[in-house]
């Protein structure tokens, strides 16, 4: 299977998720949010950092419930558009 490129805006998409996840977990370490949600380490490290930009859902909704965040709320928080850009 090939993947397509990202566009600019799933990059983009993909680091407004990574600072909310940050953000949501605090002071909590990475390892013990990862281990709850049944990731790896390494894998909420690359969707934190925007490595990954369009993670699975499961792996989101995992976290997202660990973290007390509603999917609605992520959804929100990651799909406003950037101060200046129109959208379609």
């Amino acid at each position: 299977m090939v993947r397509l490129p990202l566009t600019p805006e799933e990059v983009e998409r993909g680091q407004r998720l990574g600072a909310l996840l940050r953000r949501a977990r605090g002071e909590r370490s990475m390892l013990d949010v990862a281990l709850a949600a049944r990731v790896s380490p390494e894998t909420l490290r690359k969707i934190e950092s925007g490595r990954v930009a369009t993670p699975a859902f499961p792996t989101i909704a995992a976290i997202a419930d660990v973290l007390g965040l509603s999917l609605d709320a992520v959804w929100t928080e990651i799909s406003q558009p950037v101060a200046g850009q129109l959208t379609s």
